[in-house]
């Protein structure tokens, strides 16, 4: 579990591809001094672009992580390259401040960025995700998760299947997201929250596949029932 507040940005020093399992191994810098790594323990699970991934092995600058396939697959780790520059954060402790909000490191899709305007001294980002059903859990105003920094979305088109946040001046010096372009890609992990909801809501009202309704099945009944007996 993460909270989106991104703690350091690392360099990718070392990318190994493995053609017969399509896999790969990273070895990812950090900056001289920096204190990520400083409780750091094998085994730990670490976000990298906001992937939930697990350290094999450390030193005081670097650490090493292994990469599977489908994640290779389904975020944009698959398309970097030694010298790629990622956002960092170690996995919460029973400590951890919350800045942010509840983050899986569980990727749902990518999405490309279609526009990076400067407003002021934020930047405006617009993007799409490549699988548009994510769509119905952003919302005006929530929680979004981009290559695993917590952010708010301050602009939702449904019909032309995009939605937009704003990168205040003091973000962009501390995550990758200020230095992409339009065309480039970025990984989104929707609010979980809005899944539980829905799946919730799901329960109550069903389906719609024609199947029972259990409790809202219950609620008529008794309606009924009670209507009968007057």
């Amino acid at each position: 579990m993460f909270t989106g507040i991104v703690e350091d940005i690392g360099v990718i020093t070392r990318l190994d591809r493995d053609a017969s399992t399509g896999s790969a191994e990273m070895t990812i810098t950090i900056a001289p001094g920096s204190s990520l790594l400083k409780d750091c323990r094998d085994g730990d699970s670490i976000a990298v672009n906001g992937v939930c991934l697990t350290v094999t092995s450390f030193k005081d600058d670097h650490f090493n992580v292994g990469v599977a396939p489908e994640t290779l697959r389904i975020t944009n780790l698959g398309g970097l390259s030694e010298n790629s520059r990622v956002n960092l954060e170690p996995a919460v402790r029973a400590d951890t401040r919350m800045g942010g909000h509840f983050v899986q490191g569980h990727v749902d899709t990518i999405a490309v960025i279609l526009l990076a305007e400067q407003d002021g001294n934020a930047i405006t980002f617009r993007f799409q995700p490549k699988n548009r059903d994510m769509l119905r859990y952003i919302v005006y105003k929530g929680f979004i998760a981009i290559d695993g920094t917590s952010l708010t979305v301050t602009q939702v088109n449904d019909k032309e299947g995009w939605f937009q946040i704003m990168l205040i001046s003091y973000s962009q010096e501390k995550v990758v997201l200020s230095k992409k372009a339009a065309g480039d890609s970025v990984n989104i992990e929707v609010d979980m929250m809005a899944k539980y909801a829905e799946k919730s809501l799901a329960g109550i009202l069903g389906s719609g596949d024609g199947e029972s309704i259990p409790l809202l099945e219950k609620i008529v009944e008794k309606i009924v029932a009670s209507k009968l007996k007057q």
